[in-house]
């Protein structure tokens, strides 16, 4: 394998980085985490449970329990013991929230809880993520179709500026996606459903994921346009090059040695001779003087 081809391949390893940050960050919800803030549930169902609120029911004064309506609920719990603190997080996709004995979660679709006016930003977000997906893996597929087969050097050219060029616009449609979806969830976190707002959040190990990804892209792109550039250079001076000595070699021809000799109409021989056989072919009394042109 060449130099050319070698770094093509350790080009192509930040690229599936990329691809795998960018793929699993979509598909996960963990893009913002925190904690609700909710009011625990009597202890009907589960008695002395730890996650609920234990009551006493008033006797009657003759010995009976009065039926539920009109039974007097006496609760231990006061000020912030009636609450409970519940992690969820949150993805591009659904919302999930822990369950009160903390063994499961419950889930539902983040589109049921973003305000209908923030809808279709919502699925541009979306819409916006799937694409970046979809051009680094074009890249990823250009560029190892390119280190696994031999092909001309210019067509070497022609992948690193098309590699270089896809992935500057996935870095940039990540870019956009990701504030989308942040400011999407800063004012679903405003104006949502009561029953879903965070008492506090902060951002999760998904939008690390994206934002990495998108830092990736970028030196990808700068990486390939610069050996585009190097690389474009030298081909063109070696062009250049080829070009100044074939036309110097066509400027000038070689002489060739009948030339030299045509009015003799011998071939060519070595200095000296040619004046001993012209001017034995004399005839007497002629003079010795030769002239050649």
């Amino acid at each position: 394998m060449d130099r050319t081809r070698q770094q093509q391949a350790l080009l192509l390893l930040p690229i599936c980085l990329a691809f795998a940050f960018s793929l699993t960050a979509v598909v996960s919800s963990h893009w913002c985490e925190g904690i609700r803030r909710v009011v625990k549930p009597l202890c009907q169902d589960q008695p002395g449970g730890q996650h609920c609120i234990h009551f006493k029911p008033d006797n009657s004064s003759n010995g009976r329990m009065d039926n539920d309506s009109q039974a007097v609920l006496y609760i231990w719990e006061l000020g912030d013991d009636k609450f409970i603190q519940r992690g969820f997080h949150v993805g591009l996709w659904q919302s999930c929230e822990e369950s009160l004995n903390g063994e499961d979660e419950k889930c539902r679709s983040f589109q049921s809880v973003v305000p209908a006016e923030e809808q279709g930003v919502l699925w541009l977000s979306i819409g916006g993520e799937v694409l970046d997906i979809v051009l680094i893996l074009t890249s990823a597929i250009l560029l190892g179709s390119r280190v696994s087969c031999r092909s001309p050097g210019f067509d070497c050219l022609r992948v690193d500026a098309l590699v270089a060029i896809f992935m500057v616009l996935a870095g940039l449609l990540g870019m956009v996606a990701h504030m989308m979806y942040t400011t999407i969830f800063q004012i679903t976190v405003n104006l949502g459903p009561e029953d879903w707002k965070p008492q506090t959040w902060d951002y999760g190990w998904s939008y690390c994921l994206a934002w990495g990804s998108f830092a990736l892209c970028l030196a990808v792109s700068v990486t390939a346009m610069s050996r585009f550039t190097a690389a474009r250079l030298e081909f063109t001076e070696k062009q250049r090059a080829q070009n100044g000595s074939q036309h110097s070699q066509q400027s000038f021809p070689e002489p060739e040695a009948s030339e030299s000799v045509w009015k003799t109409g011998a071939a060519p021989r070595p200095a000296g001779q040619a004046f001993r056989n012209v001017s034995g072919h004399l005839p007497s009394g002629a003079p010795g003087k030769v002239s050649i042109c």
